[in-house]
């Protein structure tokens, strides 16, 4: 049987926001008169949070630094949300496919409700979405599956009939946790010295287009079997 809903990660997920954390972190280092970083070693750290992010810039701050740091980065990046920060190619479509054939998704994220929320309304998929919990809407937050089980009751669905995705570790443990299909974008944040062999997940995607496949719709597969168009 086809699952029922598609339940996001955020950042290196849905949404390629690694252009503006690393755009905001070259600032602050600038500021400090710093060189900036390369992109690729900021683009692996973004999966983690914007206080790993900061880390990498400011490896040696304590932590009253590291505060202080941290206060000016969330500064910049609220300010430069949606700067560069576009969907991961391909999903447009497949959000488009999913709406059309009522078939619910959301957005399940540990990015705090003050950056995750305005960052969807100004990309204008806030409403689109049929759920979205951040870091901080529940008491917990991934890898315990708190969040996707309640999102699952959110669209009332039974969190076998949903898929969630993710580039992360916790992403996958979280939807092994809550008996939802674990799916690993292979297109997002992922640091080439982590162990993808040992992550829970049932299936790597290479490209968002894939998802359709796993809820019934002709998506990647299908197009490669010789279908012209989805359904």
């Amino acid at each position: 049987m086809p699952l029922a809903a598609v339940l996001l990660d955020l950042d290196g997920t849905l949404l390629d926001t690694a252009p503006d954390l690393a755009y905001c972190l070259n600032t602050l280092r600038a500021e400090h008169d710093l060189a900036p970083l390369d992109y690729a070693s900021i683009r692996v750290q973004v999966s983690n949070g914007t206080a790993a992010v900061l880390r990498e810039g400011f490896a040696s701050a304590n932590e009253a630094q590291f505060q202080a740091l941290r206060k000016r980065f969330l500064e910049l990046y609220s300010a430069n949300l949606s700067r560069e920060t576009r969907l991961f190619a391909g999903f447009e479509p497949v959000l488009a496919q999913l709406e059309a054939h009522g078939i619910p998704w959301g957005v399940i994220t540990n990015k705090p409700q003050f950056l995750t929320e305005p960052l969807l309304k100004q990309l204008h998929l806030f409403t689109r979405a049929s759920v979205v919990l951040s870091g901080d809407s529940l008491p917990k937050q991934k890898p315990d599956p708190l969040p996707l089980l309640t999102a699952a009751r959110h669209i009332n669905l039974d969190p076998e009939r949903c898929l969630y995705l993710g580039d992360a570790l916790r992403d996958a443990q979280a939807a092994r946790a809550a008996n939802m299909t674990s799916l690993g974008a292979r297109f997002g944040y992922i640091d080439p010295r982590d162990e993808l062999l040992a992550w829970p997940v049932d299936a790597w995607i290479e490209q968002p287009l894939e998802l359709l496949d796993w809820v019934g719709l002709r998506g990647a597969a299908s197009q490669r079997d010789g279908a012209k168009e989805p359904v």
